[in-house]
């Protein structure tokens, strides 16, 4: 896992908003307990983290930016969430299923 996905990381654990070279999360109001993080790959949506403390996160991928975008940048922020995404010839994969 590259730096800038480790800071990535970090920033959805606290809750908080960051910003470095091309990536970027955005925090919706919340509370301590619970908020949505909204993550960034060059101005486009990747993804929405739901965090609530106590329970694992869920992870939204918005497959419109990953089926027009499907860069190994954009697939690396995605796996550093713990989504299941690769390219099997050609084709794009989300949980094992193509898009």
């Amino acid at each position: 896992m590259r730096l800038i996905e480790k800071e990535m990381l970090e920033a959805i654990r606290d809750g908080r908003d960051w910003a470095k070279d091309n990536t970027r999360v955005e925090v919706e109001s919340g509370d301590c307990i619970q908020f949505i993080a909204n993550i960034y790959l060059h101005t486009h949506l990747i993804a929405v983290v739901w965090c609530r403390k106590g329970f694992n996160d869920v992870v939204t991928v918005s497959e419109d930016t990953l089926s027009e975008w499907p860069t190994r940048t954009t697939m690396s922020r995605l796996r550093a969430l713990g989504v299941d995404v690769c390219t099997r010839k050609g084709e794009v994969l989300l949980n094992g299923e193509a898009i």
